[in-house]
């Protein structure tokens, strides 16, 4: 054997402590850059030289752009954030009342009614079984 072989015991717990604290502050660096980067694009009361001076100072001067962008613009971030994320609820409640209750399925509810009108009418007689399947297929298609 012509080298160094490294075996699990030669590199010390703590050595695994700092490895796994270091690579969770670059996973949690990497969120806030992306979210920072994502808050730039968002905002609609910057202009397009607003945008492209942040974008480049966040990509050229990583640290220090995101430190001063969060410092600068924190509060409006989470302002912004919140803004965002109560238009998508509003978006998801109207397309919600929108398929449960009127639309597309209002048609479904009348042909929900006439069908269960067509059966009462069945049942009571008034229609005979072959006029019965005449009038489920027209209400069907």
């Amino acid at each position: 054997m012509a080298g160094n072989i490294n075996l699990a015991f030669d590199y010390p717990l703590l050595g695994v402590f700092w490895t796994i604290f270091f690579f969770g502050l670059a996973v949690l660096w990497f969120m806030l850059l992306f979210r920072v980067v994502a808050d730039i694009f968002r905002d609609h009361d910057l202009d397009g030289w607003g945008k492209t001076g942040w974008l480049l100072f966040v990509i050229l001067l990583p640290f220090l752009g995101v430190f001063v962008y969060v410092v600068v613009r924190g509060r409006q971030m989470s302002a912004r954030e919140t803004a965002h994320a109560q238009a998508r609820q509003r978006a998801f409640d109207s397309y919600v009342r929108t398929t449960a209750g009127t639309g597309s399925s209002r048609t479904g509810s009348s042909q929900v009614e006439q069908l269960a009108r067509l059966t009462e009418m069945h049942d009571k007689g008034a229609i005979s079984d072959q006029e019965f399947q005449d009038a489920k297929t027209k209400v069907l298609h």
